[in-house]
């Protein structure tokens, strides 16, 4: 089920909030972990057993564990058999049928598997995997498996995160209260996401679409195209970020910030530290840090460990080589900066050394995102050579013209939505006047009311609807 759906927004909705704040506080959660459990198995019933099986042994090896907290050597082998089991389901529903299909060529008796890809799996996996390895560093273990199965399944944040850690949330389940103010400011920030996701990233994924699937391109359509998909991709996932975030503060749950307007980096290390933040501190603190982090000896120590997380970043987002090809990508680009400082030294040159180096690392991302979106290295390679000239095309078409016409405006307002320049407004006006800066928020949330009355127009003219993060 999605968010941006009639059957969410008319139904599920209205139904799960309103029994949930005319229940007891004692049947919240159950109710709650009822209706997640429903929410995931609408799509795919038989997809549910899975994470409930995921549920049932991430309990029983967590709560083993803790009790081998005397006897290091079995306590790790607990852990190590918890980690297979979790890496093993990833491998079986979202790498086996990239692997066999790998394999098949060099052994042509090796069936191709063609195994369904369960929605979110990358999400809830690495939630229950750091819960684990959170009880094997000290934490303890939940011993309500109702508690435990909420804080794995909970619906705003199950199909696409962010990726919440235990310990965020850990007090929150059995101990959490909602203010008006606190479901006002949820249901704003629900709103929020909600147009970012059905005005801005669905329109501009109709161009972003457009150029991705053309036979050839001419190079501004190219450019076009890559520009429109780095904003979709923004605002689809930050969009279902602020959503998800403003669903669980409606309950009581505080998440935290998934996104901080990463396309004002002034360096790749910054992009990373601004986009899906969750996912990068989940990397640094299970495997970049456990592999030495950046506290180690030798540089070449440095470089492998840079070079694994990136690998598996990229093999986190999907199985295929231009997945592999862009986590590595990053790595190399993060290793130079750490290495050679040059981001150090080209702000040394003042505001134009600065200007140069963010316009680059919009460019590399920019780069990056043609990897991300092709369906295959050789479309990847294609396509930017066609970006920067190299295939012979024309420099602009037919095409160019009218998409640069006709959607002029959402890519000037998506470029503005994707910098702070509204917030910083607003902030300005708060300091200055204390009425001016309420009557902005106040004008900030109508704004939000009436554009999720035009989304909900579009969602019952079935425009195109999908979340480009429901595959990881």
């Amino acid at each position: 089920m999605l968010f941006s759906s009639l059957e969410f927004i008319l139904f599920f909705f209205p139904v799960v909030f309103g029994l949930y704040y005319l229940l007891p506080l004692k049947a919240r959660n159950y109710w709650l972990l009822l209706a997640s459990l429903f929410f995931y198995a609408w799509g795919e019933p038989t997809f549910v057993l899975i994470m409930l099986a995921s549920i049932g042994f991430n309990y029983l090896l967590a709560l083993r564990v803790e009790e081998l907290a005397d006897s290091p050597g079995a306590k790790r082998a607990v852990l190590i058999v918890d980690v297979a089991l979790n890496i093993g389901i990833l491998i079986v529903f979202k790498y086996l049928n990239f692997i066999t299909g790998m394999l098949h060529p060099l052994f042509p008796s090796l069936a191709v598997t063609k195994i369904a890809l369960p929605i979110g799996i990358s999400f809830f996996t690495f939630q229950a995997l750091s819960y684990v390895i959170d009880v094997y560093r000290g934490l303890p273990a939940q011993r309500n498996i109702g508690s435990l199965g909420l804080y794995i399944s909970l619906f705003p944040q199950l199909i696409a995160g962010p990726i919440v850690r235990y310990t965020t949330v850990m007090d929150q389940i059995t101990n959490r209260k909602v203010s008006p103010q606190d479901f006002t400011a949820g249901l704003m920030r629900f709103l929020m996401g909600f147009n970012k996701k059905i005005l801005l990233a669905n329109t501009l994924a109709v161009v972003a679409d457009a150029a991705f699937g053309a036979a050839s391109n001419s190079v501004l359509s190219a450019w076009l195209g890559i520009v429109c998909y780095t904003l979709q991709i923004f605002f689809d996932f930050s969009g279902y970020s602020d959503m998800a975030i403003g669903l669980s503060g409606m309950l009581g749950f505080r998440l935290l910030e998934n996104f901080d307007y990463p396309y004002i980096s002034g360096t790749v290390t910054e992009f990373w530290r601004r986009w899906h933040i969750s996912l990068g501190s989940w990397f640094r603190d299970y495997v970049y840090f456990p592999l030495g982090g950046s506290r180690v000896k030798r540089r070449s120590r440095l470089v492998l460990n840079l070079l694994v997380v990136w690998l598996l970043t990229g093999i986190w987002h999907g199985a295929n080589w231009t997945f592999i090809v862009w986590g590595l990508l990053y790595g190399v680009v993060i290793i130079v900066e750490k290495l050679t400082g040059i981001p150090k030294r080209m702000a040394q040159w003042r505001l134009a050394g600065r200007v140069g180096y963010r316009v680059l690392t919009l460019l590399l991302v920019m780069i990056g995102w043609v990897l991300f979106r092709s369906d295959s290295l050789p479309a990847a390679g294609q396509y930017l050579k066609t970006m920067f000239g190299l295939a012979g095309s024309p420099l602009s078409d037919v095409t160019f013209l009218f998409n640069a016409r006709e959607y002029l405006c959402y890519l000037v307002f998506g470029i503005l939505c994707a910098t702070p320049v509204f917030r910083w407004l607003g902030e300005k006006l708060s300091r200055r006047n204390k009425r001016l800066g309420r009557a902005a928020s106040c004008a900030h949330d109508g704004i939000q009311l009436i554009l999720f009355v035009f989304s909900l127009s579009c969602l019952v003219m079935k425009a195109h609807n999908p979340f480009i993060y429901f595959n990881f």
